[in-house]
């Protein structure tokens, strides 16, 4: 019980940060397949699959909801404040990450070099969306408060296509929000609603309710290209790791007040090797489990 309480606070922490995701560190944990399967089997599981999913859901919900709050309010007051040391910090745990998810899925990467063109996809797509969001420098989704219809359907679906990133261990929900200029106008309507500043509440309602609608539309197709389609999606998910590097050096440009993309000169290698040190505790973590 404990590690997937410990599992689910540092799913909470990395879904609250563009960087790694919380598949990633059920994957990292040991916990990702039981993850999977009861997210899957609440939807489509006999009476048993459901109490057992149950279960080890509400497990993991314990430790998540307690990090995601300590996320959302540490975040919002030290993201813009500090956004080349928290994107380095960022980077880290991407870069860090790419071994350890190679690694163990070798088994998808050998003889299946053709699949490569997954590779170049995942990457494109990111790079393509982050480049076109920062060339508009995210006008349209900055003020959720007084979203428009277009907008709020936007959130919606962008709320969809986080929360399948993080079921993937590889791609960050929160670097997609980021990517779709989404990540501090969300992180700062839910840091709203916790202080009880109630005009935020309809972005968080719509948001909760993309996020729902991906579960139950996203996990059942996730878990079949999983499947059936293992070495295609993993590809994938490794194309898109590295695309969201990119999106994480364009971040400061999605501000409230767009800065400056990371150079060498704002890089900083201190908060870069931390995360790979985090990293690195968790995968020991998971050893020690085991």
């Amino acid at each position: 019980m404990i590690i997937k309480i410990i599992c689910g606070f540092f799913m909470a922490l990395a879904d609250s940060v563009p960087g790694v995701s919380g598949g990633t560190i059920a994957f990292l944990l040991g916990q990702y397949d039981n993850f999977i399967n009861s997210l899957n089997n609440i939807i489509a599981g006999t009476m048993k699959q459901k109490k057992e999913a149950i279960r080890f859901l509400i497990q993991l919900m314990i430790g998540w909801v307690v990090g995601f709050i300590l996320a959302v309010l540490i975040l919002t007051a030290v993201f813009e404040k500090h956004i080349y040391q928290v994107s380095s910090l960022f980077l880290g745990f991407i870069v860090f990450s790419i071994p350890i998810v190679t690694r163990e899925e070798r088994r998808s990467f050998l003889g299946h070099g053709k699949n490569i063109i997954y590779l170049i996809a995942g990457i494109l797509v990111v790079v393509l969306i982050t480049y076109f969001n920062a060339s508009i420098g995210g006008e349209g989704t900055k003020d959720l408060i007084h979203m428009s219809f277009g907008t709020a359907i936007y959130l919606f679906v962008a709320a969809m296509i986080a929360i399948s990133a993080m079921v993937l261990p590889g791609i960050s929900g929160s670097t997609l929000l980021l990517i779709f200029g989404l990540y501090v106008p969300v992180m700062n309507a839910i840091k709203s609603v916790l202080s009880f500043q109630m005009e935020a509440l309809p972005v968080v309602i719509i948001f909760g309710l993309g996020i729902l609608t991906g579960i139950v539309t996203v996990v059942r197709a996730v878990k079949i290209a999983l499947e059936k389609f293992r070495s295609q999606t993993v590809y994938t998910i490794l194309g898109l790791m590295i695309g969201s590097l990119y999106a994480i050096v364009m971040g400061p440009t999605t501000l409230d007040t767009p800065q400056q993309a990371m150079s060498i000169s704002t890089f900083h290698i201190l908060f870069f090797i931390i995360g790979g040190v985090l990293i690195g505790a968790l995968q020991m973590l998971k050893k020690c489990n085991n």
